[in-house]
Parts: C-alpha cells; sequence; structure tokens
C-alpha cells in the first residue's frame, strides 16, 4: 500500500465521489432485494450525521466510506465501497482501519454495520470478520432479514 493511500474527509458532492457512490448503489441494487438495500444515497451521504472519506492513490479516488453517528456511543460504518480497478490491494482494509480509527478518536465504544449476506459480499464480510467484527443483531432502525448481516466491533 505504501504512503501514496491518502484518507480523509471528502464532500459527497464531488464529481468521482457521486461516482464511486453511483456505482456503490447500483453493486448493492444488483446484488439485494430492494427492501434490503441501505447503500445511502447522496442525500443520505449528506446528513448531518454522517461524515464521508475517501481514499485516493496519486489523487485518483479509489475508495469511499463514512462513519454515521448512531447516539453519543455508537457509530455505523456506511458506504464502503472499493473502485473495481483498486480490488485486493489492501485498499478496502485500509479504509476499514481508518474509519474505525475516525470512531475511537471521537470516543464511539461501538462501532457496528449491516454487509449482505449474499456471495458478492464475501469479501467484504472477511474483512469485517478479519478486523475484529463480531455478528450482531440488528441494531437502529434495521430489522431482521435473511439477507443481512450486521456486525459489531467494540472499542476500547
Amino acid at each position: 500500500m505504501g504512503s501514496s493511500l491518502v484518507i480523509a474527509k471528502d464532500d459527497p458532492r464531488a464529481g468521482d465521489v457521486q461516482a464511486l457512490i453511483r456505482s456503490h448503489l447500483q453493486f448493492a441494487n444488483e446484488q439485494t432485494p430492494p427492501e434490503d438495500v441501505h447503500a445511502l444515497d447522496l442525500n443520505g451521504l449528506l446528513n448531518p450525521t454522517v461524515t464521508v472519506f475517501s481514499a485516493r492513490r496519486r489523487r485518483e479516488l479509489v475508495a469511499i466510506g463514512a462513519v454515521q453517528k448512531l447516539d453519543e456511543t455508537r457509530a455505523e460504518l456506511k458506504s464502503m465501497h472499493t473502485a473495481e480497478g483498486a480490488r485486493e490491494q489492501g485498499v478496502g482494509r485500509a479504509m476499514l482501519e481508518a474509519l474505525i480509527a475516525v470512531a475511537r478518536r471521537q470516543r464511539y465504544r461501538q462501532v457496528s454495520l449491516e454487509t449482505g449476506t449474499m456471495d458478492a459480499f464475501t469479501p467484504a464480510r472477511s474483512l469485517y470478520l478479519s478486523a475484529g467484527f463480531v455478528p450482531c443483531g440488528p441494531f437502529g432502525d434495521y430489522r431482521p432479514s435473511p439477507n443481512s448481516m450486521f456486525m459489531t466491533l467494540t472499542l476500547e
């Protein structure tokens, strides 16, 4: 990965960020029944409780991710998506580690996420498990679904 990857807050209205958001939404909608697509669109990412981050390599956008405040002690990871050409290069792991670090700095005690149960989400589930996330029940406004896997990480 090296030092060439820069992860920082970004504006979801930026053109390249919007394009990757569209890719993320397209992927979610192709893999998941409509009632279980929980990916945020641009309006959702503009919510004041959401902070969007980008990963750029030599200024090229290679991934996005977001942290959403649920309450004073809990946050949710949202919109994790790596550009197709940057997959299997450690970009997703770097973004995940950066988002967890943000959650720690914000003094959240727990960070949770929802991801799909379909085969297309296997790499994401493996990444989250390898980072210490454990399966949990639905949180926030989520409802139980065979199409959703809920995971959480307790922060120290």
